[in-house]
């Protein structure tokens, strides 16, 4: 594959619109990828980054069959290699800042991350604007391998700026007795759509996803995951929370998919929002498609508002509306964050869930 050949596909593939079942609630109108800029030029053709092994590995989980996955495919020239060997394990998380700085411009990123046999490691990313009024089109593409019995911890927290159009596919192939743990912090950008697929490849193998959102303003926030279990005796979790204020929305659309051979499954997945302003509009979409007869496989989704009794007692005790607020939402949220492992993560995601709260 070249890097022309990807950007012909880009040109070739129409822009998504609200006809397609997975773009219903996501509107794009008004929104051309190509008036950004982009400094950089294609590589020659027939060359592609990376060596050996990852270079076998480039592209085959997020390849160019999707507009924005052939668009990054084409131009991106930021990325990141993390190879760890068979049998490490480290003590100290890595960590990554993605960070777009020009105004009217494109950043493409490109993560690729192989887990070595046994290798027990973490990985956290922020992706961030420069200015909080920066315009810019953010689009990244990751690909996760993990090999026989590796652990992987993924931190990603997107706080990306207003203006910031943001399309993300991250795809993780999880191999026999594996463990992919995620935490995925979705803050900013003003619109766009955010893909997580996990394939749980090899028997045994286990993957367990967290999400945490906070919307406001005029942001539209779209979640679109897929649990895809291969092998038997496979399990899966995937458990997204959100709040929302103002006029902002959140779409959630999830996939449990067990193919024939897959017995033995265990596959959960959830979506809860708590509304905060009654302008606001969440649409939780699950799903299952089941083609083993030997699983288990459940689903829950709700919007609700704040509990009026709530907000009254505690601002009856001397709490402003924000601080209740605030400890309204921590209680609603403390499921998810007893869910991450790392104190640091956790004290981080709650302290950025909070600050967005108004202090009045």
């Amino acid at each position: 594959m070249s890097r022309a050949d990807a950007l012909t596909r880009y040109q070739e593939l129409p822009l998504p619109d609200t006809t397609e079942e997975h773009w219903r609630f996501t509107d794009l109108t008004g929104f051309d990828p190509d008036s950004f800029s982009h400094d950089g030029g294609l590589s020659p053709p027939g060359t592609v980054p990376g060596t050996g092994q990852s270079h076998e590995l480039l592209y085959s989980l997020v390849g160019w069959d999707e507009k924005f996955a052939a668009h990054n495919a084409a131009l991106w020239e930021h990325g990141l290699l993390v190879v760890v060997p068979k049998g490490v394990e480290l003590d100290k998380p890595l960590y990554v800042r993605v960070t777009n700085s020009v105004d009217d411009g494109s950043l493409f990123w490109r993560l690729l991350v192989v887990a070595g046999e046994g290798s027990d490691f973490t990985l956290v990313q922020e992706s961030t604007s420069a200015r909080p009024d920066l315009r810019s089109y953010t689009n990244a593409a990751e690909e996760f391998f993990l090999e026989q019995g590796s652990k992987f911890e993924y931190v990603s927290v997107q706080n990306l700026s207003r203006e910031t159009w943001h399309f993300a596919s991250h795809h993780a192939r999880v191999g026999r007795d594996a463990e992919l743990d995620w935490v995925a912090g979705g803050f900013g950008s003003k619109r766009g759509k955010t893909r997580i697929q996990n394939d749980l490849a090899g028997e045994g193998a286990t993957s367990r996803v967290t999400g945490a959102y906070f919307t406001d303003g005029d942001q539209h926030l779209d979640y679109d995951t897929f649990q895809e279990h291969i092998a038997p005796n496979t399990t899966s979790d995937f458990a997204f929370k959100g709040a929302l204020r103002d006029r902002s929305t959140a779409v959630w659309r999830g996939m449990i998919r067990v193919e024939p051979n897959a017995q033995k499954t265990n596959a959960y997945q959830e979506n809860r929002n708590l509304m905060l302003s009654p302008t606001t509009h969440a649409i939780p979409i699950p799903g299952l498609e089941i083609l083993a007869n030997d699983v288990r496989c459940t689903h829950g989704a709700t919007v609700s508002r704040v509990d009026r009794d709530e907000l009254f007692y505690a601002m009856a005790r001397g709490l402003s509306r924000g601080e209740a607020e605030r400890l309204i939402v921590r209680g609603f949220f403390q499921n998810i964050l007893d869910r991450i492992e790392f104190e640091t993560v956790r004290d981080a995601l709650a302290a950025a869930l909070e600050a967005r709260i108004p202090k009045g």
